[in-house]
């Protein structure tokens, strides 16, 4: 396809595939004889833009310079900010010609979206609330329209290609493991993407409003959220005893905010999240939290599930060890373990399989995680 920059002015209707995007948000020009900005950014886009394919540019202002319908502008806005890829503003503001109130307004909103990339001249007034914000969030800033342009591309890179509903999924969300694998098994299953909206996104978490044509019915499902993290390795310590029931368990008492228990903490495997190998990360969770030491030949592994289909489409990979009545007593007398530095504080619970069930001492997912390794101890 080679270096292509499309340009959609407002109220036009966008191409239906690209690989990367960019809204031009900053104040507008409302009377014929005060020059724009945008036209200089066009120019920087088209200069820089090497990526492998179509480059789309939203334009927030018509092509013949009419503007006579309002909430039809507001709403083609809307639709193409979320439709973008970066929100690059650039605010080169003047009171008297270009004051800028509905970019403060827009800047409030797409800020912390992790998609916008912030410019402005030295000289313009009245940025100095915008650019402590962009500081803050670790938005990029440059001072001018050409490094703020850079800005903009050095996060899209090549850009890739995503066709009709995939285009509402913006390269931070679409690059990311948990969204490929999701949609990998969507496609799989012969379903397709027909529309998306990101609700937010914390990290490396983020919840997704999406519409999926479900092939196998022939329908649209559009009332449902697809929440990601990333994957969880999770490993069950145990010693056996002659009864299922009496075989001793190791959990890990943490205070975790959602818990609906009575002491506000979860009582779980340990285990965590992290972009190690799983076994690596399970190696590493189980010193964190219990302070034993296991190489990894010790681990078996039982694969990985999803912990919440209704939900999340994150995985937990379980794995689970044999231990000694010596390292019972290790952990016994085990302080708190856990990462200071990222408020994790855990303590270590030694239960039998009856009292965990007996006592609601873990979540379904963590019954479930447990009955699949015991059962073929057994």
């Amino acid at each position: 396809m080679g270096h292509e920059v499309i340009v959609v002015n407002a109220h036009e209707e966008p191409p239906g595939s690209w690989h990367a995007a960019v809204f031009l948000a900053g104040p507008t020009p409302r009377t014929p004889d005060v020059e724009s900005w945008r036209p200089a950014a066009l120019r920087e886009l088209r200069e820089q833009w090497r990526g492998d394919g179509r480059l789309v540019v939203f334009v927030p202002e018509h092509r013949h310079g009419v503007y006579d319908d309002y909430v039809g502008q507001v709403e083609w806005e809307e639709r193409c900010l979320h439709l973008a890829d970066e929100v690059l503003f650039y605010v080169p503001r003047d009171l008297a010609t270009m004051p800028a109130f509905t970019t403060n307004v827009e800047w409030g909103v797409w800020h912390g979206s992790g998609r916008a990339v912030f410019g402005a001249p030295p000289e313009a007034p009245k940025n100095d609330y915008l650019l402590h914000y962009a500081r803050k969030l670790g938005v990029p800033t440059a001072t001018d329209l050409p490094g703020t342009v850079a800005a903009a591309l050095e996060r899209i890179g090549h850009g890739d290609l995503r066709v009709d509903g995939e285009r509402e999924v913006p390269l931070l969300i679409w690059r990311t493991e948990t969204f490929q694998r999701w949609y990998a098994a969507q496609r799989g299953a012969g379903n397709s993407l027909r529309g998306a909206r990101v609700h937010w996104r914390f990290g490396l978490h983020w919840g997704l409003h999406v519409q999926v044509y479900v092939a196998s019915e022939d329908r649209v499902k559009s009332n449902e959220m697809v929440i990601a993290r990333p994957d969880i390795s999770t490993v069950l310590l145990y010693r056996p005893a002659p009864a299922l029931e009496d075989t001793l368990v190791v959990l890990v008492r943490e205070f975790r905010s959602p818990a609906t228990t009575s002491d506000g903490f979860v009582h779980e495997l340990p285990g965590g999240a992290g972009p190690a190998d799983p076994l690596e990360r399970a190696v590493q969770e189980v010193a964190e939290e219990t302070g034993l030491r296991l190489p990894a030949e010790r681990l078996r592994p039982h694969g990985d599930r999803q912990v919440n289909a209704t939900l999340s489409a994150h995985r937990a990979h379980l794995f689970s060890a044999e231990i000694t009545e010596g390292e019972i007593a290790l952990l016994r007398a085990a302080g708190p373990g856990g990462v200071a530095a990222e408020s994790e504080r855990t303590y270590v619970e030694i239960a039998t399989f009856g009292e965990i069930l007996r006592e609601r001492l873990v979540d379904w997912g963590t019954v479930g995680m447990i009955a699949q390794v015991l059962r073929g101890a057994s």
